[in-house]
């Protein structure tokens, strides 16, 4: 993997990640396919909308169907039909969100599975074979994900925790697999700078930030952000796993983040939220009953250039699968049209009047 920075405007980056599978140009947005799957999208749409890597997630995978499975028939590529770049989180966030079904070893996780309550045992050696037998171009280091809020001193505990997985997971790395350091040390400063210094020694292909969005405040996720963004080396790729809402991201590329994944364009879009130029609406609501406009007049997606307000508010309140593949088709190229023109943006050096613009937008009050 070859990352190169193209321009910068202020502190927001231009850039591009090489990977032997395609490019990748940051700021990216990565549509995430927990199960091999971007819901309700075929790989073929995902390409159309201009997707250029996808996420998937190693936890998910290696409960089903296996990643003896995945490995035996060629590789996730191949298994889900998706010939671009993928990168595969280490299952780390998934065992903070089971915290009722799991316990934390120095040397792993013990946890039950969420399907069969099955008991199953995750060691950063087993997530690199993991990650391996998958095959992606990006594979994340496995992590202890610090809750909110949490004392200094399991912070402390948490990042030692951490790093030392960090280095079984070198230790361990597959060949022509790219990997990425996961920052810890919860909201304390000098604990991100303690993790960072110490995942800087392992020397990573590029570094994340992560114990973020776990339930603290909006203030205090950015001002971690702008701390610890600045920490992490120019030459190589910053990615803040699981942050969506686009006034974070905003918030993000003006502190120097290059890469971001999230569920929320299509989890909104089945729950009928869909984010329009003039801002978000509710697609069920009843004054789009009898509207013959296009969802958004800007948008030139298929779902916009083909079908009205009205006959998208009669999908979803008749609960039909075309209602889900709709809203999600254009929330996704939402997504990533905002990511190309925020680009554009940067590559013009004009980001914070854009970032002032988009701002406007999505603070929009929103008709729920």
């Amino acid at each position: 993997m070859k990352f190169e920075l193209i321009n910068t405007d202020g502190n927001a980056r231009l850039g591009q990640i090489t990977t032997r599978r395609g490019t990748i140009h940051t700021p990216a947005f990565m549509p995430v396919g927990t199960n091999a799957s971007v819901k309700s999208m075929s790989p073929v749409e995902m390409k159309e909308l201009g997707a250029e890597i996808i996420l998937s997630n190693t936890y998910h995978l290696y409960l089903r169907p296996g990643h003896d499975v995945i490995r035996e028939v060629g590789g996730l590529h191949r298994f889900m039909d998706w010939s671009g770049p993928i990168l595969t989180d280490s299952g780390g966030f998934q065992v903070f969100s089971l915290s009722p079904l799991r316990k934390i070893r120095d040397n792993g996780v013990e946890f039950r599975s969420h399907i069969d309550g099955s008991l199953h045992f995750l060691t950063a050696e087993l997530v690199m074979e993991i990650q391996g037998a998958l095959g992606s171009d990006i594979a994340m280091i496995f992590d202890e994900c610090t809750p909110y809020p949490a004392d200094r001193d399991y912070a402390l505990s948490s990042l030692k925790l951490t790093t030392a997985w960090a280095q079984k997971c070198m230790q361990s790395r597959n060949p022509g697999q790219a990997l990425f350091g996961i920052v810890q040390g919860s909201m304390y400063k000098d604990l991100r700078q303690q993790s960072t210094g110490e995942l800087l020694e392992l020397d990573f292909d590029g570094y994340a930030l992560g114990g973020l969005s776990v339930g603290e405040p909006k203030e205090l996720m950015y001002e971690m952000v702008n701390y610890t963004t600045p920490l992490l080396p120019e030459g190589k790729p910053r990615y803040l796993m699981g942050i969506g809402d686009l006034l974070d991201v905003l918030e993000s590329v003006s502190a120097g983040v290059d890469m971001f994944d999230c569920v929320m364009p299509t989890r909104n879009a089945r729950n009928g939220t869909l984010f329009t130029s003039h801002g978000r609406i509710s697609i069920k609501r009843k004054e789009f009953k009898k509207d013959p406009s296009p969802l958004d007049q800007n948008c030139s997606c298929y779902t916009c250039t083909n079908f009205s307000r009205s006959y998208l508010r009669h999908l979803f309140l008749s609960r039909e699968i075309l209602s889900m593949r709709l809203n999600s088709l254009h929330n996704l190229h939402f997504y990533l049209e905002f990511f190309k023109n925020m680009r554009k943006a940067i590559a013009d050096n004009r980001f914070d009047r854009f970032r002032k613009e988009q701002t406007g937008v999505l603070k929009a009050n929103y008709n729920g």
